[in-house]
């Protein structure tokens, strides 16, 4: 049975930011972003957007699903890749328009599509006034070409 979410705006700024009642504010394509986080580490794993079928299922069997925007479909993490994410705790901000997910990651413990632990996998780096990208290494768990 999905869950039914109540309408932000029907709740009052104090009710909203500090009562009990979960009034997910989603934009008005549907979607709210989820920032999701690795249990163990703590290390951000990727950030990705849910609409109200993809909240509902996560909240009803605990295996996060997200909504993707390139394929506009339901998405339930890791049902290609076997990089599943389990649900640990979620939790949301203030306003109720962003979600943060404490999962398990499953599988081989790979949240991206690359094959990387994270989505995070590159830091900017400054050098001669030219901004460029550095694979942080000791990332990649898998190789996407074998997996896709």
């Amino acid at each position: 049975m999905p869950f039914e979410f109540e309408v932000p705006e029907t709740l009052s700024k104090k009710n909203l930011e500090d009562g009990t009642v979960f009034a997910p504010k989603f934009d008005a394509k549907g979607l709210i972003m989820a920032v999701t986080t690795e249990h163990g580490s703590k290390d951000l794993l990727m950030v990705a957007y849910m609409n109200k079928q993809a909240l509902s299922l996560t909240l009803e069997t605990g295996i996060v699903h997200y909504y993707s925007r390139s394929r506009q479909s339901l998405w339930k993490k890791g049902e290609t890749s076997g990089e599943m994410q389990q649900l640990i705790e979620m939790r949301t901000d203030c306003d109720q328009d962003v979600l943060l997910l404490n999962v398990e990651q499953t599988g081989r413990g790979a949240a991206c599509h690359t094959g990387q632990k994270s989505c995070f996998y590159r830091k900017v780096r400054v050098s001669e006034g030219k901004a460029e990208l550095q694979k942080i290494e000791g990332n990649q768990i898998f190789d996407p070409t074998k997996v896709y």
